[in-house]
């Protein structure tokens, strides 16, 4: 039985072509110009600590643009409609690619956690800790009901060894469109960076 999605996805091509494709396929066509540009942010801090205070370096972390795979090297927001098909939401695009938002993401919320990140193309220093990982997943899937869905997958060396954990997290969709996609993946990219800044903070 085949039930009715409420999407708006169609983005640049409304077929896909099978024939000669590998396991992905992709939407062809040049994408509509967007009717914003979308972002993900931290909450703003509690409170504002005054003065500075020394930095730890072997604690510091140094944070890494996650790798992504090829559905993800767009701005464009991806639906997976099946195993072996993916569209994008019409008329979004975020504002930088989500890797780099993603990135950006945990170094705010580590750093409202008391752990201190070191930008090393900003400081040319590099902290005792690195952070790296893979955003595997970053977009909207419907083969189950319409929802949002990230994984990532850390991997954070230190003194203490090389520690490697899988995070995921997914949120209902009520309406596959710009504003509501980017507001839930927001929220969820929130919970993932909470999740990574605890495994952080208790981890050598």
């Amino acid at each position: 039985m085949t039930r009715a999605l409420p999407l708006s996805i169609l983005a640049g091509c409304g077929m896909l072509t099978l024939s000669g494709c590998g396991p992905l396929v992709q939407i062809g066509g040049n994408a509509p110009r967007p009717d914003a540009l979308y972002t993900i942010s931290a909450p703003p801090p509690a409170s504002v600590a005054v003065g500075q205070q020394p930095v730890d370096m072997k604690a510091a972390v140094t944070i890494d643009t996650p790798a992504v795979p090829g559905p993800l090297q767009t701005l464009r927001i991806p639906v997976t409609v099946s195993d072996t098909s993916i569209q994008y939401v019409q008329s979004a695009q975020w504002a930088e690619q989500p890797n780099r938002l993603f990135q950006r993401l945990l170094a705010d919320t580590l750093t409202a956690n008391g752990i201190a990140v070191i930008d090393q193309r900003s400081s040319g220093q590099i902290g005792g800790r690195r952070l790296t990982g893979q955003l595997m997943a970053f977009g909207v899937d419907v083969r189950g009901g319409p929802a949002v869905k990230i994984r990532y997958d850390a991997t954070l060396y230190g003194p203490a060894g090389i520690r490697q954990r899988r995070f995921e997290r997914e949120a209902a969709l009520g309406r596959v469109d710009g504003p509501e996609a980017s507001t839930a993946l927001n929220g969820v990219a929130n919970l993932i960076a909470a999740d990574v800044a605890k495994w952080v903070g208790t981890s050598g």
